[in-house]
């Protein structure tokens, strides 16, 4: 996977109806289309931002194969399949791989708090159930769940710097990392991540890939500049629920994709004020052709 799927993987939100609260396509379309012809690497639905704990199993596959279909492979795919059983987990696997997905993300969830082996168990399982990689994304915030890296050197991914180093110590940096924390982005490439999962091309796709071509190219300076302009967006994104901060910033761009499933609530006045100031400051940033 670390060979063809690198860079920017643009997490897509899951639009509604705002009348109906039913999923509508339309809205996603639009989107992929934008963050495909902006330049990104990869496209990852169905993660937190894309509010896959809160859709069903008819919706979550709608979803997928919709997804899938739509993108054409036009760039590569990682289908986030997590659900609070193994065996939910396995089901939305197959049917990712058998939809045309080129990996899968994991993020490993339970009611009850879940131990290493319990987590390798349910990891392993998926990765075997198969033929496509397994991208295993740790992320704490949500889960309560705080993957070691020595742990991770076997399943991989990560959200902090010290431990994104201490990876690539680990696996004399043969394994593939990739950053979830927006603010991390400048410093997780420095750290040898090989990406950057994120849903800020739903608002601002072409800078977020004017930066990281730039960092590519080794133009750090030239880098850093943008990513000082686009920063106080990453940080408004992830001051709420991020399906809460996109559709409210899809919304200041002309987008309606619906609001954000219950019990997530959309933005209050004042998010909404940050949010549309640090938008327009990110997407004034000047891209060059």
């Amino acid at each position: 996977m670390s060979s063809t799927i690198k860079g920017i993987l643009a997490y897509p939100i899951t639009p509604f109806d705002r009348d109906t609260g039913a999923y509508d396509p339309k809205p996603l379309h639009t989107l992929l289309d934008n963050m495909i012809g902006s330049g990104v690497d990869a496209i990852a639905p169905l993660g937190s931002t894309g509010e896959s704990a809160y859709l069903d199993d008819a919706e979550w596959e709608t979803v997928a194969r919709e997804t899938l279909d739509y993108v054409d492979r036009r760039v590569p795919t990682v289908v986030g399949v997590s659900d609070l059983t193994t065996a939910g987990a396995l089901r939305r696997a197959s049917i990712a791989a058998d939809a045309g997905a080129d990996a899968v993300m994991i993020l490993p969830t339970s009611y009850w708090h879940l131990g290493e082996q319990e987590i390798r168990e349910h990891v392993t399982a998926v990765a075997d159930s198969v033929d496509i990689p397994t991208m295993i994304y740790n992320n704490p915030a949500t889960t309560g769940i705080d993957m070691s890296p020595e742990f991770l050197v076997d399943l991989v991914s990560t959200g902090d710097i010290t431990r994104m180093n201490r990876i690539n110590e680990l696996s004399g940096g043969t394994i593939p990392f990739f950053n979830g924390s927006n603010p991390l982005a400048l410093q997780s490439f420095s750290a040898g991540a090989s990406g950057w999962c994120t849903a800020t091309p739903c608002l601002a796709p072409e800078q977020v890939v004017h930066f990281w071509r730039l960092l590519e190219s080794g133009d750090r300076s030239g880098a850093c500049a943008v990513f000082e302009q686009i920063e106080p967006l990453l940080r408004v994104l992830v001051s709420r629920g991020l399906p809460s901060t996109v559709k409210a910033g899809l919304e200041f761009l002309g987008v309606d994709a619906g609001l954000p499933r219950r019990p997530l609530l959309p933005l209050d006045d004042n998010t909404r004020t940050a949010l549309s100031d640090a938008l327009s400051v990110a997407r004034g940033v000047i891209v060059a052709s």
